[in-house]
């Protein structure tokens, strides 16, 4: 079981303190206000905003008349990880960008936060809006159980398929169990959520099995009737410089791993001086992270410019009011290692050629500059970009076999844009099987 930061336990009251959430959900009053701010746009652009769709101000205005079920169906009717998504997603960068509202020194409608208030509702009282269908006889096999291997055997159990979910890890749940910051999923909400939506039936999970090793993707498409490959990227992508298997060098995810399945937080190692190499939202969440745990410096190095960085401006402000430090345009050269542990990073500045170096001292860096399929898998299947190729419906270039989330090119590393992709590739699924126009 991962951590409970709301654990009694006297060691983790420190914890539970530094580990809350950003935002505290809303009470019934803060919804109703925040809600009736809404303009209820004929053609919303909030919508076209949302990767999965969601018909935003339908469940605001459904919050509106205390029809939390009906707002709560509303979104999981177009992402059934609408829970979580309410935590993570960048709002700030999505519908709440687009609001209406987000423009004359006003402030955009709290769609995110909202979103929360109806979800948790529903989950919290285990009311699944769905049903699994009369079973068609078809077996689909998910490979995967994050974000979009979900979605997607949740789309077909409602369609009537049986669906096997084989997945590599002890627990399902991908990056939203294992590699998003703990601060913004609390009190095992990851699991809350699965069981939630593992309620509707005709799902099998089989944790404990890699794609590669225990299975592989020939048997299966003699088992099955299609399959999904929700793979995710799980090799850490590395900085290629002498001595990088030194002490001291860590996989950013691999940590933040560790840090959402640590049963007691205070005796998790953490240095004090730390470098993160990257600029996504792995970087800034190893970062805030890494400084809640007690490091006393904490600074975030990318080679390129604010603008090019994929954490968004809102969460890089968390980032530096958290107390990390942000250096643009500087990339890592050498590792100065001593009786094999690091003690410091030599970087060169990577802006206008200016060959100007300079070392920061570090016992511990934070790797984070993206992740790969694993070379163990050979699916044989056509690649670009080092990703799986996919076509509009997500299907792969061999029959009977689709793709979805953070495994496939062109995708957007975004746990809603891999709900998406699994909803869509269960509809190709279900269109091909079905024999559906």
């Amino acid at each position: 079981m991962g951590v409970d930061l709301a654990s009694n336990c006297p060691k983790s009251k420190g914890y539970r303190e530094i580990f809350v959430e950003l935002n505290n959900p809303l009470n019934y009053r803060e919804a109703k206000i925040a809600a009736s701010r809404c303009y209820f746009c004929h053609d919303a652009p909030c919508i076209n905003a949302c990767p999965t769709r969601i018909d935003i101000p339908l469940f605001i205005r459904q919050i509106l008349t205390d029809d939390l079920k009906g707002s709560a169906t509303t979104i999981f009717s177009q992402n059934i990880m609408g829970g979580m998504c309410a935590r993570v997603c960048p709002t700030e960068q999505l519908c709440e960008e687009a609001c209406i509202r987000n423009h004359n020194e006003d402030k955009p409608v709290e769609i995110g936060r909202l979103q929360r208030y109806s979800t948790d509702y529903l989950i919290d009282k285990g009311c699944m809006p769905f049903t699994c269908a009369k079973s068609n006889g078809k077996k689909v096999c998910v490979v995967g159980a994050g974000p979009a291997g979900l979605s997607c055997a949740h789309r077909l159990a409602t369609l009537g398929y049986q669906v096997d979910i084989f997945d590599a890890n002890e627990k399902p749940g991908g990056l939203n169990e294992y590699g998003i910051a703990a601060y913004k999923t609390t009190n095992n909400f990851a699991q809350k959520e699965i069981n939630y939506i593992l309620s509707i039936g005709g799902i099998t999970t089989k944790n404990g099995i890699r794609l590669g090793k225990d299975q592989d993707l020939t048997t299966l498409q003699k088992n099955y009737d299609a399959v999904f490959l929700g793979i995710g990227m799980e090799e850490a992508k590395i900085l290629g410089l002498p001595k990088e298997n030194s002490v001291g060098v860590e996989d950013a995810i691999d940590y933040i791993r560790k840090i959402r399945q640590a049963k007691e937080l205070s005796e998790l190692p953490i240095g004090k001086r730390i470098v993160v190499i990257g600029g996504g939202m792995t970087s800034i969440d190893i970062a805030i992270q890494a400084k809640r745990l007690g490091a006393e410096e904490v600074i975030i190095a990318y080679r390129r410019g604010p603008e090019h960085m994929k954490a968004s401006i809102h969460q890089r402000e968390i980032a530096q009011t958290s107390g990390v430090t942000i250096k643009y345009w500087v990339k890592p050269k050498q590792l100065h290692v001593n009786e094999g542990k690091l003690n410091a990073i030599e970087f060169e500045y990577s802006k206008d050629q200016i060959c100007k170096f300079f070392t920061l001292e570090a016992d511990t860096i934070f790797i984070a500059i993206g992740q790969q399929i694993s070379q163990d898998i050979q699916l044989n299947l056509k690649m670009k970009n080092g990703r799986i190729s996919v076509d509009q419906e997500k299907r792969t270039s061999v029959q009977n076999i689709w793709a979805g989330g953070d495994c496939v090119d062109g995708g957007l590393d975004l746990t809603v844009d891999a709900i998406e992709d699994g909803k869509i590739a269960a509809e190709s699924i279900h269109r091909e099987l079905g024999n559906i126009m």
